[in-house]
């Protein structure tokens, strides 16, 4: 599916939705809440709960060595088999507690799909697939800082929270697959399900809020710690972001922001994977940087009669990509999601 599709997809069902789109707790703009893609972005008053559900897919193809595209022949020469495109989708489903009005209680847990497009020397194609559940995350948001309401435009005019959490090797990592090279081969680091070690992450989130507009930036960073069960650890992630969001009026924002993501490459290496026979298996074609705009739409309606839901999406192109080794370059990205506060 392509990305011009999806976002026609994705403006139908906002139209369909915004007749009777609510949104939650004490919430007065579409905009209150940051694009669907920044996660902790708000927290929430004792005793209050949030369940959401996001739904993301990412495509990516076309190889690539650092900035510069490259042919698929070319990564054939050092491998017997390469990646010609990739699929990723993943759902997922979270929870959050208000324990005080300061702190905010998080976990969410992801069910995730991936499937790769390979081609080998002889020309051959083959697809392989994993399926499953992803690692666990839970955490929290500790209000740093909090304006308060201003009262000429009845909105939080400036809040910074920190966000902290740990992630859960709830994920498998020694997923396998029939390939051209043999039944029941160990697939590589790319396809795996989860990290197979204990992870914290913690960021730090400031909003900004007017009549109209509404701003924010986060940064967080994920530490990978010691080394999984199959002899290796991912590479520590970090990623910024900055946004602004123009609320059109009662019901509907829209926003911009760009994404800048850092990621290490992989540390030690998976006995079973042999770096020769496909890219995906040498680590030293993992990690990179990249940097992402993203545009998203936000939807409430405060008296209909779902009240408590909101629905949002975005869809993300890059506009800068530098892998490390060769890899498959990012085409897009999309995410859906639904969040209902009671």
């Amino acid at each position: 599916m392509t990305s011009k599709y999806v976002l026609g997809a994705t403006i139908c069902t906002m139209t369909f939705f915004a007749s009777s789109s609510a949104f939650a707790h004490d919430a007065k703009m579409p905009d209150d809440h940051a694009p669907i893609g920044v996660m902790g972005d708000h927290n929430h008053k004792q005793g209050e709960w949030m369940m959401s559900y996001r739904y993301s897919q990412m495509h990516m193809e076309d190889a690539a060595r650092g900035t510069s595209s490259i042919n698929l022949s070319d990564v054939l020469v050092d491998y017997m088999a390469a990646p010609v495109e990739m699929d990723m989708e993943m759902h997922m489903f979270g929870l959050m507690y208000g324990a005080t009005d300061n702190l905010t209680l998080t976990g969410m847990i992801p069910y995730v799909h991936k499937e790769m497009t390979m081609q080998n020397r002889m020309g051959v194609r083959f697809k392989t697939r994993t399926d499953g559940i992803g690692d666990l995350k839970f955490g929290g948001i500790y209000t740093l800082y909090d304006s308060g309401i201003n009262k000429e435009i009845h909105r939080r005019s400036d809040k910074v929270l920190l966000n902290f959490g740990m992630t859960v090797p709830t994920g498998a990592i020694d997923e396998r697959g029939n390939t051209p090279m043999g039944a029941n081969q160990k697939l590589a680091y790319g396809m795996q399900l989860g990290s197979g070690t204990f992870d914290p992450n913690i960021g730090i989130t400031y909003t900004h809020k007017n009549q109209d507009w509404s701003w924010g930036t986060q940064a967080n960073a994920l530490i990978r710690l010691g080394e999984n069960d199959e002899g290796y650890r991912l590479g520590n992630q970090y990623k910024a972001t900055g946004w602004v969001a123009r609320a059109l009026n009662d019901n509907i924002s829209i926003s911009a922001r760009l994404e800048g993501s850092l990621i290490d490459k992989i540390h030690g290496s998976d006995d079973d994977l042999t770096p020769t026979m496909a890219s995906g298996a040498d680590t030293a074609n993992s990690g990179g940087k990249r940097v992402d705009g993203v545009l998203g739409i936000n939807l409430y309606d405060p008296d209909g009669k779902a009240k408590g839901h909101r629905l949002a999406a975005e869809i993300g192109l890059p506009l800068y990509q530098d892998v490390n080794g060769v890899q498959l370059q990012n085409d897009y990205r999309f995410m859906l999601g639904w969040q209902f506060a009671f």
